[in-house]
């Protein structure tokens, strides 16, 4: 039996809610931010990915670390599209995860440096 793991799995959903709103950024002709987001948006939960096999405890938080880092990029990228003109709004759903996925990082970060 596969056990379940939280963070790898909201994070591999939310990549897959960022291809679709970069699809629909470069329906739209906005090509740079579309890249932009899309980079960072699916490099978040790549980098969890990876964190679950990593060498040691240390290069487990830092993995975690790029992920929030990169998670911290999105948000960027995200709240530009919301606020600037003639661009597709980011869905609800899209925010709320990254918040959720943000939220995680930083718990998981924390307890893995206190054990």
């Amino acid at each position: 039996m596969v056990k379940k793991n939280e963070i790898v799995d909201i994070s591999f959903e939310f990549a897959l809610k960022i291809i679709q709103y970069a699809e629909l950024l470069e329906e739209n002709r906005k090509y740079v931010i579309a890249r932009q987001l899309l980079k960072s948006g699916t490099s978040i939960g790549a980098n969890i990915r990876e964190s679950q096999s990593a060498e040691s405890k240390a290069d487990f938080i830092h993995k975690l670390k790029i992920a929030h880092k990169e998670a911290e990029e999105t948000e960027y990228w995200i709240l530009l599209c919301e606020k600037a003109e003639n661009y597709p709004t980011p869905s609800t759903e899209i925010k709320t995860q990254l918040l959720s996925i943000q939220k995680l990082l930083t718990k998981i970060i924390s307890t893995s440096k206190k054990n």
